[in-house]
Formats: C-alpha cells, sequence, structure tokens
C-alpha cells in the first residue's frame, strides 16, 4: 500500500525543478496550475427538477429547444453553454485560443454544429461519458505547456438523442432494467486560462494540479443497459494509479468523485479498491448519483452522458471548492466506449476513465 505522505509530493517537486511534470506511469503534475475562471451549465427540465435543481446556471423545459430534431437540440444546448461560459467569464470568442469539445452523437455532430458560429480552433475529442475528463485534461497541458492562455472545455448529451442512437427510439416505449442509467440533458463548459480573474473576490479561486489519464480497461461486460459495471474497473484503475504515482492515499481528498457509475457502478467500484487496501466509502461521491433523486424521478442507477459529470461539475462542485466547503478533489469522468456497430457485432463494452485534481486556492 501507498505511504501516505498527504500534502507533500517531493518526488513530483523533484521533477519539477528538473523539467519534468510527468508523474509515476500516468500522470502530469502542472508546473504552473491552470486556473478554471469560468464554469456554466445548461440542463433539460428532469435535471432541473432534481437535487441540483437550483445550482444550474439554465434550466430549459422545451426538450426540442426550438429545434427540429433530437440531434439539433443538442447542437444549440451545447451553443447557449458556450455563450454562457464566454459572458460569465467577460470574454468574447476571439479571446479562446482553443475549443475543446465532444458529445456521444455520431461523429460529435452535436459539438461540430453547435459550435461552428463562435469561430474559434476547436479539437474534437470523444471518450464517451468521460469526455469532460478528457477535454479539461487536455485544456491543462495546453495552458501549462504554454500553447494556450484560455481554453474553452465543453460537452453536451441528450437523453432522447442517445436513446435513439444506441437504444431504442422514445416511440418504442421499450422498458428499462434497473441497472440502467439515464442520460442526462445538459451541456457542462469551463475555461481553463494561465491566469486567475477575480483576485479581489471573497470566494477561492480554482487550480487543476494534476491529472491521471485512463487505459482502456476490459472486463467482458456485454450488456449495454449495465453502463455502471462496465465502467466501475476502468476507474478503478484510473484511481488506484493517481494514488500510486502521487504517492498518496484517499485522504489526500476531500471528495473522489466519478461521473456516471450509478449505485450499480459504485458498489463495484468501493469493493475492487478495498482490495487493494484503498478505503473510498467516507469521501467518494458519483455525479450520476447526485443529479436525480432515485425516489422520486424513476431513472433506475442513476444519470449518465457526457452532459452528467459536466453539469455537476460546473454547477455543484465547483460551487463547493470556491465557497471553501473542500479544498481538493478527485474528479473522474467515467466512459463506457460501445458503439452502435460494436454492439450489434457482440463486442464487450470497454470502459476509460480520466482523473483530473482540482483544488482551491487563495489570492
Amino acid at each position: 500500500m501507498a505511504e501516505n505522505t498527504g500534502n507533500n509530493r517531493i518526488n513530483i517537486k523533484d521533477k519539477a525543478v528538473k523539467g519534468y511534470m510527468f508523474a509515476g506511469k500516468q500522470s502530469i503534475a502542472f508546473k504552473n496550475p491552470p486556473y478554471i475562471i469560468a464554469e456554466a451549465s445548461i440542463v433539460g427540465k428532469k435535471e432541473g427538477e432534481g437535487p441540483l435543481g437550483t445550482l444550474f446556471d439554465q434550466i430549459i423545459e422545451d426538450p426540442m429547444i426550438g429545434k427540429d430534431n433530437w440531434e439539433e437540440a443538442e447542437s444549440e444546448l451545447m451553443k447557449l453553454t458556450a455563450q454562457k461560459v464566454l459572458m460569465k467569464a467577460g470574454l468574447k470568442n476571439t479571446d479562446i485560443r482553443y475549443l475543446i469539445g465532444g458529445d456521444l452523437l455520431g461523429q460529435l455532430i452535436a459539438t461540430s454544429f453547435g459550435i461552428v458560429e463562435l469561430h474559434i480552433p476547436v479539437f474534437g475529442v470523444y471518450g464517451a461519458c468521460s469526455t469532460m475528463g478528457e477535454a479539461m485534461t487536455l485544456g491543462a497541458i495546453l495552458v501549462d505547456g504554454g500553447y494556450a492562455d484560455k481554453v474553452l472545455s465543453i460537452t453536451s448529451s441528450h437523453f432522447a438523442g442517445a436513446e435513439k442512437q444506441f437504444r431504442f427510439p422514445l416511440d418504442y416505449g421499450n422498458q428499462r432494467p434497473y441497472s440502467a442509467t439515464w442520460t442526462v440533458t445538459g451541456s457542462g463548459a469551463v475555461i481553463i486560462a494561465d491566469q486567475c480573474n477575480n483576485k479581489n473576490s471573497g470566494e477561492q479561486n480554482i487550480v487543476i494540479t494534476g491529472v491521471t489519464s485512463g487505459k482502456i480497461v476490459d472486463y467482458g461486460i456485454k450488456d449495454s443497459m449495465n453502463m455502471g459495471a462496465a465502467m466501475a474497473p476502468a476507474a478503478f484503475e484510473t484511481i488506484k494509479q493517481n494514488f500510486e504515482d502521487f504517492n498518496i492515499q484517499p485522504n489526500y481528498y476531500d471528495k473522489i468523485i466519478t461521473g456516471d457509475l450509478g449505485y450499480v457502478g459504485k458498489n463495484i467500484l468501493i469493493e475492487l479498491l478495498k482490495e487493494k487496501d484503498y478505503d473510498i466509502s467516507d469521501r467518494y461521491m458519483d455525479c450520476g448519483i447526485e443529479i436525480f433523486d432515485k425516489d422520486t424521478q424513476d431513472t433506475h442507477a442513476g444519470g449518465s452522458g457526457c452532459g452528467c459529470s459536466a453539469v455537476t461539475f460546473t454547477a455543484y462542485i465547483v460551487k463547493q471548492l470556491k465557497e471553501g466547503a473542500w479544498k481538493r478533489v478527485l474528479f473522474v469522468p467515467t466512459g463506457a466506449l460501445l458503439s452502435q456497430v460494436s454492439f450489434n457485432e457482440g463486442n464487450t463494452v470497454p470502459g476509460i476513465a480520466h482523473a483530473v485534481m482540482v483544488e482551491a486556492k487563495k489570492g
């Protein structure tokens, strides 16, 4: 079991002095941790009725968002969220060096059609429901590496669009097993920058101090209605690697937060880590569990989708850090890497998880 060194990461600091920023096998410790200077979240009606409803920047009652189909609706959702985060930061689109974004739809069409009017150089990324972790990781690397001063990281998902693509059209009225999660209709965005913009504010500044990028993990799960079981092993591998790469214990973090394992994946993750002598049960939470009320909203195992971790992070987690309730969190969006083709050909559902180390910083 790794030695608990608390806040001291001597091995990482030594590498930073030598000019290296990589840590262990899969991690990066940023030499000049980039700031999250703005965040935005827009969700649908069901999400707005959940436990976090009062925290979102905007709730849209119309699931079509004034468009002709679900895909166009999701593109509009992403466009509105990008505009919202720029407004909150007091920036124009021309102030952003790069946009990094993704979604669940084929060929990332929600992203490409959603952000086209912004005219920002774009990197489209896909990590299924882990995409927000991937987008934030790459944004932080670009900023800390001196390749950009401001990066906009954004993801989205839409319940009806995801059901149409991965499961059954809504008109079919299929029954959902209790292991199934409910795809979040929502979009979340952050702006990652090399300098903070609220030095005189009473709130804490939010920085990304490090990342642990995930490997693809496949435990042979073939049930596309049980994504929590498919993704939990990937979350386990990434979280364990974060502990090992930085030589820390779970109590280094106030919260360890996965993206959308739901109630099924939560129990699997906790047990897998306990087998390696890491007990996270007293500081663990899952965005998919937090966003819906299991008893009143009929979402079975919880929430999922690219938007799930993104809107929970931007509306709830950042708020806790800014207000000082938490000082340090490990944000671990999780993804199930299946497609219509892979599922119909009888393939397994591999998982992936990307961990982002986020801290509150005074001044």
